[in-house]
């Protein structure tokens, strides 16, 4: 068994970092809650959008390191490498923001991956099992040709989008409970729920 996984909003949780960052420049009141999208809708409602993009590349690129694994994560990947479960990650992302200083978003993701996914010393997904896509089109592509049997994905886009492999296994990880459910996918919550869900269908 092959397991697909996107990165952000999926893999790495943000909220807390845009929240932090945001309120250290100033952009942001510190009652706000901390939440990436409530920071986002707080620019935006504020005629700011150019400031949230530039946030993005900030971010993303020089304060990466400073993300944090949803919780149960890396307890997910350790269960599914004792299962002999094969895991992927592959995302999408510009190479560098659209503004602002051309910090190598591939390469901080990357570097993040590397020091972050570990158990002890070792990679709890190898390197050449990582990637990092231009566009959406290609990250499918990507998935389609890895041969995964099940994908995670925070966006409902995505596992939706015409190209998609049709034998595939489609899970949307929804911890905001933000989207419908859909009779392609079968949306979880968690990573204690994806791991959950693992253990009865291995």
């Amino acid at each position: 068994m092959r397991i697909g996984i996107d990165f952000d909003n999926t893999i790495v949780s943000y909220d807390a970092l845009f929240h932090k960052v945001a309120v250290e420049q100033a952009i942001v009141p510190v009652d706000l809650p901390k939440s990436k999208m409530a920071v986002r809708d707080y620019l935006r409602k504020n005629d700011n959008e150019p400031i949230w993009t530039e946030l993005q590349g900030f971010v993303y690129g020089t304060k990466m390191e400073d993300a944090k694994a949803y919780p149960f994560v890396i307890e997910f990947m350790k269960f599914a490498r004792e299962e002999g479960i094969s895991m992927a990650i592959v995302s999408h992302k510009t190479k560098h923001p659209f503004v602002g200083p051309k910090y190598n978003l591939h390469e901080a993701a990357s570097s993040w991956v590397a020091n972050k996914l570990i158990d002890g010393e070792i990679n709890l997904i190898e390197p050449e099992n990582v990637f990092f896509e231009l566009t959406k089109e290609e990250k499918i592509a990507r998935i389609a040709h890895i041969g995964c049997d099940y994908f995670i994905d925070d966006l409902p886009e995505i596992l939706l989008m015409p190209g998609f492999p049709k034998n595939l296994n489609r899970i949307l990880f929804d911890p905001e409970g933000n989207h419908n459910t859909d009779k392609l996918y079968t949306k979880l919550v968690s990573w204690q729920e994806i791991k959950t869900f693992f253990e009865t269908t291995k």
